[in-house]
């Protein structure tokens, strides 16, 4: 602390009030120009090529190529670097958490990591220009400085997780509400004679208003299907893209009854009764937890009121009693 004021106070006395600010943008400004001539002209070692080749499996090469293609720009490819994952791991977790929001284009991942850097730059220099404004009318200290700068970065830099995270849970509730209805009339138009790709099309056509979410999956499911994947992997990647425990197991409740060779009416009849059961013990466990939920509420909004009625007169009688002496 006393080293930060000291510093201030040399930066103050030399460049006036708003010299440690400009010290900050004069550091950052010569930073990034000496950083981005570098990054721009850097050129790949033979070597290092060689290295990468030999170091690489392959079924990792697919996704970094993937993860690398150029956009039609070399020096704009550099950047990727600094936009993507760095491995197959990242890109693959990266990729399936945003599946899960329901961002499915191929440049969702440069999409994602492009927009924490732009809102980052943009909500720093928000915070600067706002720094700027409030110092000219009142000097600011060191600590409020970096307040009104580096936290408005923060913010900007984790804005698209809060808005991923809140995506993906919009979307696992929309799924869970909405799975029981859909095995229901699953259930019902196998019983009616259609095949299993059939009622997972029309599922996914007549739970479209109610939950686009799941409607969605269930139309992936059926592409896929109609495009000669085979429904065991298309039920497994539906599984793993969703990431919900009650439609893995409908899953490999699917998947056993055709392995087996078991009818499929009857382990649907059986497993829409659990998930109605479970909806039922969801909603219990709701209910259940109002009464906790509303007491602190209660307290706040009903005791006040009560003392005050209660203690109200007597502290009106003594206040005049001691008044009138």
């Amino acid at each position: 602390m006393e080293l930060l004021n000291r510093i201030e106070m040399a930066l103050t006395d030399a460049l006036g009030p708003l010299g440690p600010l400009a010290a900050v943008g004069i550091l950052g400004i010569l930073l990034i120009a000496v950083t981005l001539p570098a990054m721009l002209k850097k050129r790949d070692e033979p070597f290092d090529r060689i290295k990468a080749q030999r170091t690489s499996t392959p079924a990792q090469a697919p996704a970094t190529q993937a993860l690398r293609r150029s956009s039609g720009s070399k020096k704009l490819d550099r950047f990727a670097n600094l936009l993507e994952p760095k491995t197959a791991e990242e890109l693959s977790a990266s990729r399936l958490k945003l599946m899960r929001a329901g961002y499915r284009s191929k440049g969702a991942v440069r999409a994602f990591h492009a927009a924490q850097f732009a809102f980052g730059i943009g909500f720093l220099v928000i915070g600067v220009l706002y720094a700027l404004i409030v110092s000219a009318a009142e000097p600011l200290s060191m600590q409020q400085m970096v307040s009104y700068t580096l936290l408005p970065g923060a913010i900007g830099y984790y804005l698209p997780i809060y808005w991923v995270k809140r995506r993906e849970q919009e979307r696992h509730d929309q799924i869970v509400a909405g799975f029981p209805d859909a095995l229901d009339m699953m259930l019902v138009c196998v019983e009616a004679g259609q095949s299993l790709d059939q009622s997972i099309l029309r599922v996914a056509r007549e739970s479209a208003a109610g939950y686009p979410a799941l409607s969605e999956e269930f139309e992936i499911v059926s592409q896929e299907v109609k495009a000669g994947k085979e429904r065991v992997a298309v039920l497994k990647d539906m599984a793993e893209r969703v990431g919900i425990p009650d439609v893995a197991s409908f899953v490999t409740t699917l998947i056993q009854s055709a392995t087996f060779g078991t009818s499929i009416a009857e382990a649907l009849r059986v497993y829409s009764s659990e998930m109605r059961d479970k909806r039922v013990m969801r909603a219990e466990e709701k209910a259940n937890t109002l009464p906790t939920k509303l007491t602190l509420g209660t307290m706040m909004l009903t005791v006040p009121p009560l003392m005050l009625i209660l203690i109200g007169p007597s502290v009106y009688g003594i206040a005049t009693q001691l008044g009138g002496q």
